[in-house]
């Protein structure tokens, strides 16, 4: 009975002093999401979310954290990205216990927070945030149809080249998908799709979003990058139906995907009021 005990107690302070580094902005949100932000020693430049995240220790950035300082932080465990997999490689050597999650597609960030919530012992934590995605995934069927959606990552001012939009290997496809409509960008092509002015007028969008997640750091009014879409010969100049989401919880591939959700349901509304009238 007493040598149970001390295995019990053994175990308690060992998972207590559990030392986890992160690796991207996603995990690191995921883990504070999750319940268990205070044992993240070390995470990425990047890293802003909660506030807590910013006082850290950093370990460099998303592609090229420093190994050195991974392990002064003495982690327990790393958790990261499929980008990181030489790292990874790296520590399993080391005898440093890793973690490769994926966030490129919509059941990709459900299934590492299942999968993340499994290793942190906050199962039911983690099944009731992929509930709360669910959810939001419901309320965005079938609100409008069949319309052709543009998504677009910056703040251009100007659209003759170089306009990064959401392809089909992202979560912004599922998630327009899950709506009951389509990306305005169809290819099989892999990697970041990269448009020029007459490639975006082929796509002819009903609706067009950007997302200019620093625009306000920026000093950029709405107008500003507006201007350069309205006189496009596309259905969504004509509609007035271009879209600009500008707030930071936007475009984060973690449990704060349910904001974008929400915002898009908002949009979703408010195309179908004012088209339908």
């Amino acid at each position: 009975m007493i040598k149970l005990l001390l295995v019990l107690l053994f175990s308690i302070n060992l998972f207590a002093q559990q030392r986890i580094v992160a690796l991207s902005p996603a995990v690191n949100e995921i883990i504070f999401a999750l319940g268990d932000g205070d044992k993240i020693v070390g995470n990425t430049s990047y890293c802003n979310f909660p506030e807590e995240s910013k006082k850290i220790s950093k370990v460099g950035g998303y592609f090229n954290p420093s190994l050195e300082k991974i392990i002064a932080l003495k982690p327990d465990l790393v958790i990261m990205q499929q980008n990181n997999y030489r790292l990874d490689q790296k520590l399993k050597k080391l005898h440093i216990k890793t973690q490769i999650i994926k966030i490129n597609r919509l059941k990709n960030i459900k299934k590492s927070i299942l999968d993340i919530g499994t290793t942190l012992n906050k199962e039911k934590k983690a099944k009731e945030i992929v509930a709360s995605i669910d959810n939001e995934l419901r309320l965005i069927k079938n609100i409008i149809t069949n319309k052709k959606i543009l998504i677009v990552f910056g703040h251009n001012l100007s659209l003759i080249s170089r306009i990064f939009v959401a392809g089909q290997n992202i979560y912004f496809d599922d998630i327009i998908n899950e709506s009951s409509n389509i990306n305005a960008f169809q290819s099989d092509r892999k990697g970041q799709p990269v448009l020029g002015l007459e490639n975006i007028i082929a796509t002819n969008p009903d609706i067009v979003i950007l997302l200019a997640h620093s625009r306000k750091e920026k000093g950029l009014q709405r107008d500003e990058l507006l201007k350069p879409w309205k006189t496009l010969p596309i259905n969504a100049v004509r509609s007035d139906s271009i879209y600009i989401f500008d707030n930071v919880n936007d475009g984060i591939p973690s449990d704060r995907i349910i904001y974008f959700l929400k915002d898009f349901r908002t949009l979703l509304n408010d195309y179908k009021t004012r088209v339908s009238k």
